[in-house]
């Protein structure tokens, strides 16, 4: 069998990114403004901050109007409760993003809770969670699940009828992605199945039944050849830093895939990194778009009446 395919997730997130630019200068010709969104950034981790520059460029690329709010690592959890309550109210916000992970003394499901629903477009607050689980209602899925079902979409890959097995159970991503394969649409409609590292042994059994496989785990290199049957479509959500001497930073970035030898089996493979990563960014700002569109529209609200 020759090896996969490989499933460009930067050369797609490209073509979603330059739809939402024409689609904001757009709104912005009909409405006079640009989409907004305010990226709160608590404390000084390195990686969450690349994680926010990244998020800036691509919201600038996209003609977006966005900012920065930076509190310090002892700011005191209602202090940015009070932020966050002041950015539900500002008509000129259109989506809101805090970065995790927050500092010790805060509580992060106080702030996924407090977020207006029609600004978190990071889809964490309740109601959002809710109505994605129900499928009704408007609502935000979180953008890295939106992603996986877009690169899959958009890549040619047949999802209807198919036996999909998420490894990882997380809120931010096996969850709401189990839910979104699940749906009965043109992207989705697949038999999905959550697996986790509970499954103990039994786990590769559960991955080898597998038509899609997506490994959502955080455990670098955890799913082998032997755990993903011939011709599987795979990808690999997780971004791992594992050590390297041979490279000058000294370490480099694996998936939750072993990717050089499981490409050999599957017929598609999302590579780490420059798959399911950029994905998730294009759809962050698909999302804010949106937020934008229904706020300025149609003035809808998904806050309960």
């Amino acid at each position: 069998m020759p090896e996969a395919r490989i499933l460009d997730g930067k050369k797609v997130a490209a073509e979603i990114r330059e739809e939402v630019r024409i689609e904001a200068n757009l709104f912005f010709e009909k409405h006079g403004i640009r989409p907004r969104i305010v990226f709160v950034l608590v404390g000084e981790n390195p990686a969450s901050e690349v994680y926010v520059r990244n998020k800036g460029f691509a919201a600038e690329e996209a003609g977006f109007s966005h900012e920065t709010i930076k509190l310090s690592a002892n700011t005191k959890e209602e202090e940015l409760l009070e932020f966050i309550r002041q950015l539900n109210e500002d008509r000129a916000t259109h989506g809101l993003l805090v970065q995790f992970p927050l500092p010790k003394q805060m509580r992060e499901e106080r702030v996924i809770e407090l977020l207006a629903p029609e600004k978190d477009v990071d889809g964490f607050n309740p109601l959002n969670a809710g109505r994605l689980s129900i499928g009704k209602g408007d609502y935000f899925a979180p953008c890295t699940p939106s992603g996986v079902i877009e690169l899959l979409a958009r890549s040619g890959i047949e999802v209807s009828g198919k036996h999909a097995v998420i490894v990882g159970r997380s809120n931010l991503v096996g969850k709401p992605l189990a839910l979104l394969l699940a749906q009965k649409n043109s992207k989705a409609n697949a038999v999905a199945t959550i697996a986790h590292t509970g499954a103990g042994t039994r786990l590769g059994e559960i991955t080898r039944q597998a038509d899609i496989l997506i490994a959502a785990m955080g455990m670098p290199l955890a799913i082998t050849a032997d755990m993903v049957s011939e011709g599987a479509v795979v990808v690999d959500v997780g971004i791992n830093r594992i050590e390297d001497v041979t490279k000058k930073s000294g370490f480099r970035l694996v998936g939750d895939v072993d990717y050089e030898n499981v490409k050999k089996k599957a017929s598609s493979i999302t590579p780490v990194p420059g798959g399911i990563g950029p994905m998730t960014i294009a759809l962050l700002l698909k999302n804010t778009l949106t937020a934008a569109e229904r706020q300025c529209s149609a003035n809808v609200s998904l806050r309960p009446q």
